[in-house]
């Protein structure tokens, strides 16, 4: 018996301390360790002093305390407003080493958070949750929200532009309809990188074509290395080389304005001095010829060696164009880029086309510094006459599925 009393007296008392406890409190938990605790009286036959009317009265400010701590969440969602980053073809391998570097410090200055969507056609959405959970294993602080979205869709020239210009008009819509006018994006890869380009352009009407670029930083990266390869200095010494024409077709390389640093010859100067790279090349065949075919067939003696995509040079090119959009770049310093033209040194106007360019307050413009000879022009129809076969063939085939639809 006395112990009976005594854990009744502790029994009491606990439910006593703790609903005075809460009544201090305005934690929706509580409540309901409290209410659990005085379900208890059921098995020590202890009834609450708490009336049906104060327990109504206590459930109300549970749930207005419920409703006002979502009302916060979702206005801490909204308030964020994050940059949005979206990459197609997530699930090739150079995005494994994109990714990381997207979050880099200073590439998007004064942008706190970030929200990368993944998607790729053809891509298994499994696959795609197990890039995002990596994604997620970096512990990115300013990573918001990572999501993936696949869309399973099940090579002679016309099929090939088939797929492409099915998908990229369907990305175009997509980004019309979803995205901000002020969205940037860049396409890169190693086929057809002009068309898409283009047809993102034609299916964006509310977008300035000035938004979109084609990557050739990857390809003019390609051409230093065996520039310095023959001049036996390091890549980054070679500077100012220009592509011009279709990125993953004909393309010509100019050195007009490209430039060797540290290059062992008859003039030596300090750091900052530099020579023209065709008065230290004197091997006239091999530029005409065997480089030309080196920088073909680089990429693909890489692939076959590695047995996958290259993905490091890639990401480097993506890299470097991000800060020079995003930071500005030297007055000096020439890019390639593949973008739309207004009709300058002669190329049709609405073809993407990769020209030099320079970076200013966070825009692009052609150069209008070079010089385009007669021999120059003639190679840049040839390119543009590709590029516009190559747009024709897209452009039949989606009139053909519009009529089928």
């Amino acid at each position: 018996m006395k112990i009976y009393r005594m854990w009744e007296y502790w029994m009491v008392n606990t439910i006593f301390e703790t609903y005075l406890l809460f009544l201090f409190s305005k934690s929706f938990l509580l409540l309901l360790l409290y209410f659990c605790t005085f379900l208890l009286q059921g098995y020590y036959g202890i009834t609450s002093d708490m009336n049906s009317d104060l327990m109504l009265k206590i459930s109300a400010e549970n749930r207005q305390t419920k409703e006002l701590c979502i009302e916060e969440e979702i206005h801490r969602h909204m308030s964020l407003r994050p940059l949005h980053i979206w990459i197609s073809s997530a699930l090739n391998p150079i995005c494994y080493s994109l990714i990381p570097q997207l979050f880099s410090p200073g590439l998007f200055p004064g942008l706190p958070t970030f929200s990368l969507h993944l998607m790729d056609a053809g891509g298994s959405e499994e696959m795609l949750q197990g890039l995002k959970m990596e994604t997620e294993d970096l512990a990115l602080h300013q990573l918001h929200e990572p999501a993936c979205e696949s869309n399973d869709v099940q090579d002679d020239k016309d099929h090939m532009v088939s797929q492409v210009a099915e998908r990229f008009r369907c990305y175009g819509q997509l980004i019309e309809a979803n995205a901000q006018k002020d969205v940037r994006v860049i396409i890169a890869g190693d086929s057809f990188v002009n068309l898409k380009c283009s047809l993102l352009i034609e299916n964006t009407p509310s977008v300035d074509p000035h938004n979109f670029m084609a990557m050739t930083t990857q390809l003019e990266y390609e051409a230093k290395t065996q520039l310095a390869q023959k001049l036996s200095v390091k890549t980054a010494d070679i500077t100012n080389v220009i592509v011009w024409g279709n990125i993953s077709g004909s393309f010509h390389i100019d050195l007009q304005r490209a430039k060797v640093f540290r290059c062992d010859g008859a003039i030596w100067g300090p750091d900052g001095f530099s020579q023209q790279v065709m008065e230290m090349i004197y091997d006239w065949k091999w530029l005409q010829t065997d480089f030309m075919s080196l920088v073909h067939k680089h990429r693909t003696t890489i692939s076959s060696k590695t047995n996958k995509a290259t993905a490091i040079s890639t990401t480097n090119g993506i890299m470097t164009i991000l800060k020079a959009w995003n930071n500005d770049a030297s007055p000096e310093d020439v890019f390639s880029l593949g973008v739309i033209s207004t009709g300058q040194f002669g190329i049709p106007a609405g073809l993407v086309f990769s020209v030099p360019v320079s970076f200013r307050d966070g825009c692009w413009s052609v150069r209008s510094d070079v010089t385009v000879t007669d021999e120059l022009r003639q190679k840049l129809n040839a390119c543009a006459d590709e590029l516009k076969m190559e747009r024709d063939i897209a452009a039949r085939i989606l009139k053909m599925h519009d009529r089928l639809q």
